[in-house]
């Protein structure tokens, strides 16, 4: 097996490999084909890896099984499957339609309440289980214009093609790739002990408070990679026309929720507007939760950047899975998750049909014990919590001892330089 990238040291511009333009094809068909500016790498300690163990062939047997549980999912999506999605868009809207409506009465408080909770869960399912897995293609095999990633406008004020390359291409492309994922911490806070520690950290805990109240605009602004302005890496020029249309994106959003809406309440317009702002804060929130659970809990590991250099499919899974976490619960949860409670058979299959990835996750589980990897996965306020902890405790110098990173020392630096300075691996 011949290594395919470039060696970690190149730090121009690279076109995706062909094993990544296998897996733009077969897990997100609508990731666009182009290059990508590489972040300046970490310095990384060496760390064991909980696949440590797996010989090349358990590795690719492993991939084998996962290749074989997609080919199934594939071969039965039918009417089952498309009655389950116009059953969430019928309740979705209905939701909607009922919520908006009781608020044109929200000066009466039991209609304020009942319109805001209808509104808000209507957003979260909207978001969740609508916007994020049909941008990821998970409905285009219906081959319905209407259920399609290509003309889904989700209600968000981040553009759908933006967070389709940010998120459908580079993050789950390198999932947890240090230095390429953008996701691991989202260029504000420190995520993993590789890191290197800014005083500015300090203040991560209130910054991460402040992100989830308004999530969907520090997604946007995050889609537009101001920290790439910032560096230098992309010029204000390429920034504009992006920066244009989120502007329009917002103006829209906020023109519907905050302008049309209370002004069709007529004397209730103050606390329409009131009810408004109060869903979009709670679907924020809840999406935030959600998924900084995905990937930040205790137990998910982050991988180097050379990693990627011959990796093959079995690898790529085994990494999707020790990159990502689970929520347990009952249906009801799952559903207001968009069933990305189920982080790790969404990463292994991010287009197939969401409502699949429970009947998956016992045949991953299986995978996973007899293979000896991790599942990692608990209940909300569990993993939740170990997202807070994680987010305090590298807020200040260190970390390495309590997540699993050995402190970096001077010689693991003139390790890494003399990895930098070789030329891509080649394996018999």
């Amino acid at each position: 097996m011949s290594g395919n990238c470039p060696s970690e040291g190149h730090s121009s511009l690279t076109t995706p490999t062909e094993l990544e333009r296998h897996r733009m094809f077969r897990r997100d068909p609508q990731a666009p084909a182009e290059t990508v500016r590489e972040a300046v790498p970490a310095v990384v300690p060496e760390v064991v890896s909980a696949a440590a163990h797996l010989t090349d062939e358990q590795v690719e047997a492993l991939g084998a099984e996962l290749d074989a549980i997609r080919e199934e999912v594939e071969a039965s999506r039918g009417e089952r499957d498309a009655r389950y999605i116009h059953a969430v868009i019928r309740a979705q809207r209905g939701l909607e339609f009922g919520g908006r409506g009781l608020l044109l009465f929200s000066k009466f408080p039991p209609a304020w309440i009942a319109g805001t909770a209808a509104l808000s869960v209507a957003k979260i399912l909207e978001n969740m289980e609508l916007g994020h897995n049909i941008l990821h293609g998970q409905w285009d095999w219906m081959r319905d214009p209407k259920i399609h990633s290509t003309t889904w406008d989700w209600d968000h004020v981040d553009p759908a093609e933006f967070w389709k390359r940010s998120h459908n291409y580079e993050h789950h492309t390198f999932t947890n790739i240090r230095g390429k994922d953008r996701d691991l911490g989202y260029t504000v806070m420190r995520i993993m002990p590789e890191e290197e520690w800014r005083p500015a950290h300090l203040l991560q805990p209130l910054t991460n408070v402040g992100l989830s109240l308004i999530f969907e605009y520090g997604i946007a602004l995050y889609d537009i990679e101001t920290d790439k302005i910032r560096s230098g890496e992309k010029t204000w020029a390429e920034a504009k026309p992006q920066i244009a249309a989120t502007l329009r994106k917002i103006g829209k959003q906020a023109a519907k929720d905050y302008v049309l809406f209370p002004l069709l309440s007529g004397p209730s317009a103050l606390s329409t507007l009131v009810a408004n702002f109060t869903a979009n804060t709670v679907r924020n929130v809840w999406s935030h939760a959600v998924i900084f659970c995905g990937h930040f809990p205790d137990g998910t590991e982050t991988f180097e950047e050379e990693r990627l250099e011959g990796e093959t499919q079995g690898q790529w899974y085994i990494r999707q899975m020790l990159g990502s976490a689970n929520l347990t619960g009952s249906k009801a949860m799952h559903l207001m998750t968009g069933n990305l409670s189920h982080q790790i058979e969404h990463h292994l299959f991010p287009d197939l049909p969401s409502n699949r990835y429970a009947e998956i996750a016992p045949k991953v589980r299986d995978i996973c014990e007899r293979y000896g990897l991790p599942y990692n996965a608990g209940p909300l306020p569990k993993q939740y919590a170990k997202v807070w902890r994680k987010i305090i405790r590298l807020a200040f110098p260190g970390g390495h001892e309590r997540y699993g990173a050995p402190k970096p020392t001077p010689r693991s630096r003139i390790g890494r330089a003399v990895r930098r300075a070789a030329p891509a691996r080649v394996a018999a």
